[in-house]
Formats: structure tokens, C-alpha cells, sequence
């Protein structure tokens, strides 16, 4: 149970530097807030509710990943290089894709609820 707890922390201790040092990851944390309001404010039904939430862990996880693969080739190669850069861009791609594919899946969720509020 020691190790457990032990791990928790640190694991926490991870979230609190991708909010840190991640300008991108508190970006992430706001759409994923303004997502969660407009869940409330427009009554989604109980399975958008879970389509939203693992869109938005999505995303924050797929972040924190990618900065922990920046810094670890930061350390790898502080000098540029060709294969480095490679595998950074690799990493921002798949956080770009999943946030993208997690935009369109809100856009179709949202939308239709916000005309029907507005009409």
C-alpha cells in the first residue's frame, strides 16, 4: 500500500510540472473546462458525458507524454539533430491528431445543442 501511495505522489507530482512547464497542457486544461461547462449547461446525456471525459483525459495524457518525450531527448541531444527532431515531431503529431479527432467528436456533440438553446 506504501508503494501505492508512494507512486500516487509522484504520479501527481507529474501532473503538477505539465502545468508547469507545459504551455500547451494548461491550453488543454481550459478546453477541457470549457468542455465539462458546456456538458452541464446544455444537459448532455450520460454517454456524451463519458465520450467527453475520456476525449479530455485523452488529450491531457497524450500531452504529458509527449512533453516527457521532449525533455527526454533534450537530454539525449542538446545539439540538433535530424533524428531528434523526427521524434519530437512524431510525438506532437499524435497529440495533434487525438486533438483534433477530440474536437470534431465535440463539435458534433455541442453544436446541435447549441442551435436547439438558440432556437
Amino acid at each position: 500500500m506504501k508503494t501505492f501511495i508512494s507512486g500516487l505522489f509522484h504520479a501527481i507530482e507529474g501532473i503538477s510540472r505539465s502545468w508547469n512547464i507545459g504551455r500547451n497542457f494548461r491550453i488543454q486544461v481550459g478546453c477541457g473546462v470549457v468542455s465539462l461547462v458546456l456538458c452541464v449547461l446544455l444537459n448532455v446525456q450520460g454517454w456524451e458525458w463519458i465520450v467527453v471525459l475520456i476525449l479530455t483525459g485523452g488529450v491531457l495524457s497524450l500531452e504529458t507524454l509527449n512533453s516527457s518525450i521532449e525533455k527526454l531527448c533534450d537530454l539525449i541531444s542538446v545539439d540538433r539533430d535530424p533524428k531528434i527532431k523526427t521524434i519530437k515531431d512524431l510525438s506532437a503529431g499524435s497529440v495533434l491528431i487525438f486533438s483534433v479527432i477530440a474536437m470534431v467528436i465535440g463539435c458534433l456533440i455541442f453544436i446541435p445543442k447549441i442551435i436547439l438553446a438558440l432556437s
